[in-house]
């Protein structure tokens, strides 16, 4: 390789340029050129952190390409979440290989490997191992030999939704090390958006990597300690110059204030901090109220309950074969005991004192038809059955909902008005009537949803009053896998319990938990009802009393105290 000689730019950023002018595509921006720069002068270990859209991936399939002409006996690896990711990412290279005049020395020679998912470059002698290969994060890693592995996207929703998932996902990249040829000049560089907020990405520094971030505003004040060292320099200088303020675009030229706000609107504002502000800080506790750890999770049964169901929050009490969306270290426990008023304080089964079903309304848009069936037992809660349903009224969601009143013994209807104004619940009335008659109630809001669903669950989940079926936490994540990877998460009542927050918009889909809240709603203010009428009547039964013996003292009689055991009947 001694008489072999570059043909592209010692600058990568050059290279860049000649790219996006042969893609016919308006010149790099600043960020992008500085995401380029961090590719070429970057650490051994790096992690490139850009906001969805920046366009990391061309970025660093260019890169790739200048490269194998400046390291042609270079063995590159390209792994992500899945072979089809991968793959495109190496035909991308290939392409670009076989269409730009410069790069044509690259192309693979007759007797050389040259599939789109593993091929050779021209100048490159004869290896084991192809210049380009493409493969999957679940594929076959073992055996593979690398001078740079490109780790593109490879946390991605569907293996990063639950716990188990992510911890998984964590050992499965730690076989990088083991691929990397040991040599000064190997390299492995991450590209990726944080998915969750306990992203396997988080835990890259601590394994040696460099992290650099460029999120698409720049970050308030109170969110720079968040970001410390890992905030681009090129974001920190133009902070520190005063020519970048707080909540202003990082890359206008790609992306305006108009732009952002709009994606702002549909992922909503977790969302939006987690996709595009690159966000995972957790250290605010507070910002997430209500937990998993809070709730009973145990089999329900469909016409009795335990008198008291004590709830434990140990280790041992831990449930490990539920899918848990949660945030890490939040695990759902099943109940200590069961407690009552039987022989030895054991637990009699008894009727519940009711049923509610809550409905939330939607049209035929992305948002679901969200519906809640609780069940109540001495104050406390039985979540029987919570999901949701796409195409708003249509004649079978309406069908469904009558069938699920009937199935659980529903004896009270709720429904939100805001929607339609009453018109959902003329169209579930006709319907109800013929499958289960029972009383509908419409229910009007006007407090901020977020914090009228926080103010209601979490004192309920604080005295872990609030007990839930597995069935309605398995259904739940299973109901939602069809949604595609990118929106099942955001559908699932546990996640959006467990994201919720007190901003405004805070939640792209809330409607699972919506109807949950109204369900809880609706027995709180029962609750409340029972405690005011048991005071009312004991007041009553006091005055009575009063009365009782003062008319006693007028005839001489001797007042008669209260006896509070059935006498036994004499022979």
């Amino acid at each position: 390789m001694d008489d072999y000689s570059p043909r592209t730019p010692n600058d990568f950023r050059n290279f860049l340029f000649l790219v996006w002018k042969h893609l016919r595509l308006p010149k790099p921006t600043e960020m992008q050129y500085d995401i380029a720069h961090a590719l070429q002068y970057g650490t051994d270990r790096e992690m490139i952190e850009a906001f969805r859209g920046e366009g990391k991936s061309w970025i660093t399939s260019a890169f790739v390409c200048w490269t194998l002409d400046h390291h042609p006996d270079w063995n590159i690896l390209v792994v992500s979440a899945s072979k089809t990711r991968a793959d495109d990412f190496s035909t991308f290279v290939m392409r670009l290989i076989k269409e730009m005049p410069i790069l044509k020395h690259l192309t693979p020679k007759d007797d050389q490997r040259d599939s789109k998912i593993s091929f050779d470059v021209g100048p490159a002698p004869a290896s084991h191992a192809p210049s380009v290969k493409s493969l999957g994060i679940t594929s076959q890693l073992t055996g593979s030999r690398a001078d740079l592995i490109i780790a593109d996207d490879i946390e991605v929703p569907a293996n990063s939704q639950t716990q188990v998932m992510r911890d998984k996902l964590s050992e499965q990249i730690k076989e990088f090390d083991a691929i990397i040829k040991p040599l000064a000049t190997a390299r492995i560089v991450f590209l990726g958006t944080p998915q969750h907020e306990q992203s396997v990405y988080n835990k890259l520094p601590e394994r040696g990597y460099r992290v650099r971030v460029w999120p698409a505003r720049c970050p308030k004040q109170k969110d720079l300690v968040f970001y410390g060292d890992k905030l681009a320099p090129f974001i920190t200088m133009k902070i520190a110059a005063g020519t970048l303020k707080e909540g202003q675009p990082t890359d206008p030229e790609r992306f305006t204030d108009f732009d952002l706000k709009k994606r702002e609107a549909s992922y909503g504002k977790t969302g939006f901090a987690l996709q595009f502000m690159l966000n995972t800080n957790l250290s605010d506790m507070e910002k997430f109220p209500l937990k998993v750890r809070d709730l009973v999770v145990m089999d329900i049964q469909s016409d009795i309950a335990p008198e008291h169901v004590v709830w434990a929050g140990d280790d041992d009490h831990v449930i490990n074969d539920l899918p848990n969306v949660a945030m890490t270290g939040d695990k759902y426990h099943r109940p200590m005991a069961y407690q009552g008023s039987g022989e030895n304080g054991t637990a009699r089964w008894l009727p519940y004192t009711g049923c509610v079903m809550a409905i939330d309304p939607s049209g035929r848009g992305a948002d679901e038809l969200g519906y809640a069936i609780v069940k109540m037992l001495n104050g406390q809660l039985f979540v029987v059955a919570c999901g949701g349903l796409q195409g708003g009224y249509v004649e079978s969601n309406l069908v469904y909902l009558a069938n699920l009143a009937k199935d659980h013994k529903v004896n009270h209807v709720i429904v939100e008005e805001n929607f339609g104004d009453g018109m959902f619940s003329a169209l579930l009335r006709p319907v109800l009537t013929k499958v289960h008659p029972v009383f509908i109630e419409e229910v009007k809001h006007s407090k901020q949803k977020e914090l009228r669903i926080i103010d209601t669950l979490e004192p309920v989940m604080n005295q872990h009053k609030l007990i839930i079926d597995r069935k309605v936490i398995l259904k739940d994540f299973e109901s939602t896998q069809d949604r595609g990877t990118e929106n099942a998460l955001k559908y699932q009542l546990m996640y959006q319990l467990t994201r919720i927050t007190k901003e405004r918009g805070c939640l792209q889909h809330d409607d699972r938990l919506d109807a949950l809240a109204m369900a809880v709603t609706y027995w709180v203010a029962q609750m409340s009802k029972d405690i005011e009428t048991a005071k009312d009547e004991q007041k009553k039964k006091a005055l009575d009393d009063e009365l009782k013996n003062f008319m006693a003292h007028v005839r001489g009689q001797q007042p008669q105290p209260t006896v509070w055991a059935a006498p036994r009947n004499r022979r």
